[in-house]
């Protein structure tokens, strides 16, 4: 039996670069490889449940490796070649009590 191991997945971070004439913020998109992602299709229970909750249908749940200290609330994401939005506030587990390599999770929506 091989040992687990996630997908890089592309986080879209925005960097404050200046404000416009307007005082409204210009930001740049910052692209933030993360290694060793878990990625798993949502279960039912899921997508209904955030479906009730928000109105957000959930595509997929992804795994965070422990020690990632980036920020996925609100965020984009990207992999298997598609665009994804981070729904809600990831799930965060105590890292020294969860066995394997990962202790956050975040559900995504597809995002177009």
């Amino acid at each position: 039996m091989g040992s687990l191991r996630g997908i890089p997945v592309t986080l879209i971070d925005k960097s404050f670069q200046k404000a416009d004439p307007f005082g409204a913020p210009v930001t740049t998109d910052l692209d933030i490889i993360v290694d060793n992602v878990l990625v798993a299709p949502a279960s039912t229970e899921d997508i209904t449940n955030q479906l009730s909750l928000t109105g957000k249908k959930i595509a997929y749940t992804l795994a965070i490796p422990k020690g990632d200290t980036h920020d996925w609330v609100n965020k984009e994401v990207r992999f298997f070649g598609q665009r994804f939005r981070t729904v809600g506030i990831p799930l965060e587990g105590i890292e020294e009590l969860i066995p394997l390599g990962w202790n956050r999770k975040v559900q995504v929506e597809h995002y177009e």
